[in-house]
């Protein structure tokens, strides 16, 4: 017993000083700590309180001042789309916003998902277009990142609450009604299915995404090229069967999208237009008032290409789900002709793969820039080296997580062991485990689940449980 009335433990140190560091190596300090083990967020819910309330006021000015609103774009091309196509006998190709030139330009098969639109008025079209959008985004935060929001309760929910709205993709995809959060869903669902090793149903999402916009079907060449072609067959399937039914429903429009709209980039917008933060927008905007080459951006296309199968492969290789949908859906909005900024919420896995591999600085950096709308200083002058710089940088970001997105890396938790990313697919080797000696350690069913973000028991992967050890095996 010492003089302040705590025990003498017999390895030195009192007992009370043995705990709390013991529980302090668990990451239970009372105190919210950053990558680099400096205090990072506030640790007491009256601080937590202050800090949501600044930055929602923050968030409210910004969007009430910074931000351009797209007044629904996008939503009265599909609204009146379908209008014309239903209720006046016009077609699906023909229809224009009045003083525009821009109409439909999605396959046929989308103006079928669109058709209860007919149903109701474009403010009602308005509004379920913003619930829909907030449900999908409420699945896509889940599938990313909802262990992690679940672990740090209100608090968590409330920053993420504050942080989306300030994303220029995401409000870009609001204000112009888009679909991209949908699709984006619909993508993850078959991330999430393949990770559980739900494998029957997984395709499905995939296909529908493609039926409805070319850009998802980069997707079925990932479940290829990780033997996954049960799932890349039912993808296929689906998109081919969707694709037959609007052939079938609208045979006129099918024929007129497959055999010309698809091939007239025209009818989407300028290729040199500042939003447009693909390859093919940076080639355009070199060559104007000119047009860029074809032959340039074909070769550029399939460097794209060769190191997202590159990179992916190493995500497959190491059972890195997470990372190898991430790279897809850069690689996808890299080699699209035409990647609007509303496109770049195919950038979301991206970000929460860096969350999951403790790069806090460099997403938070990134996500900054993805915030300013900086691109739209150079509206009507993208020439020179500022031009060339500034007005690509969305793009130079999308290149950038596609070469150096962290693959297959371990993440340590509080508890210094490693937290799985995504559970490895079907029938998957798991890396094993190894004990002194050489020997293998067995891992149990309860290690696993608590070593899963995903998985259904819920369980925290700092608090996961020490593998049982094999028997000794002969010397």
């Amino acid at each position: 017993m010492t003089a302040d009335g705590t025990t003498k433990s017999p390895r030195g140190g009192t007992v009370r000083s043995r705990v709390r560091g013991r529980y302090a190596a668990r990451g239970h300090t009372g105190e919210a700590r950053g990558a680099d083990g400096a205090t990072a967020l506030p640790s007491t819910d009256r601080r937590r309180l202050v800090l949501v309330l600044l930055l929602a006021v923050t968030v409210g000015v910004f969007t009430a001042t910074v931000p351009l609103l797209r007044d629904w774009f996008d939503l009265r091309v599909y609204y009146g789309t379908v209008d014309a196509w239903i209720h006046h006998g016009g077609r699906i190709y023909d229809y224009r916003v009045p003083g525009t030139t821009y109409g439909f330009t999605y396959p046929p098969f989308a103006a079928l998902g669109m058709l209860p639109m007919a149903l109701v008025g474009l403010r009602t079209a308005i509004v379920l277009a913003l619930l829909l959008n907030l449900a999908a985004l409420a699945v896509v935060v889940g599938f990313l990142v909802g262990p992690a929001l679940r672990r740090h309760g209100w608090f968590g929910l409330a920053l993420t609450a504050c942080l989306l709205p300030l994303f220029e993709p995401l409000r870009d995809t609001f204000s112009f009604g888009q679909v991209n959060l949908v699709l984006l869903a619909l993508v993850l669902a078959d991330a999430r299915l393949l990770a559980r090793g739900h494998g029957r149903w997984a395709g499905v999402g995939i296909g529908l995404a493609a039926a409805i916009k070319l850009t998802p079907a980069l997707f079925i060449a990932l479940l290829l090229l990780g033997r996954r072609r049960r799932a890349a067959g039912v993808a296929t399937a689906v998109a081919g069967a969707a694709t037959g039914l609007a052939a079938w429903a609208a045979p006129d429009a099918s024929r007129f999208y497959w055999t010309d709209a698809l091939w007239d980039t025209g009818r989407v917008g300028r290729l040199a237009y500042v939003s447009n933060q693909s390859v093919q927008g940076v080639l355009a905007r070199l060559a104007a008032p000119g047009e860029p080459s074809r032959a340039l951006w074909a070769t550029a296309v399939l460097l794209v290409l060769c190191v997202w199968a590159w990179r992916t492969s190493r995500a497959l290789a190491a059972d890195d789900w997470a990372a190898a949908f991430a790279l897809t859906g850069l690689a996808a909005c890299l080699v699209s002709p035409i990647t609007w900024v509303h496109h770049l919420v195919w950038l979301l896995p991206s970000f929460a793969v860096l969350l999951r591999h403790r790069r806090l600085r460099i997403a938070a950096a990134l996500y900054g820039v993805l915030c300013s709308s900086v691109v739209w200083l150079w509206f009507d002058d993208a020439s020179g080296l500022d031009g060339f710089l500034g007005s690509n940088i969305y793009t130079w970001i999308t290149l950038g997580l596609l070469a150096w997105l962290p693959v297959g890396e371990a993440v340590r938790t509080g508890t210094g062991r490693a937290a799985a990313l995504v559970p490895p697919a079907v029938g998957a080797r798991r890396p094993a485990e190894r004990l002194p000696g050489g020997r293998r350690a067995r891992v149990t069913r309860r290690h696993r689940e608590a070593a899963d973000p995903a998985s259904p028991s819920g369980a925290d992967p700092n608090d996961v449980p020490q593998v049982r050890r094999a028997a000794p095996g002969p010397p």
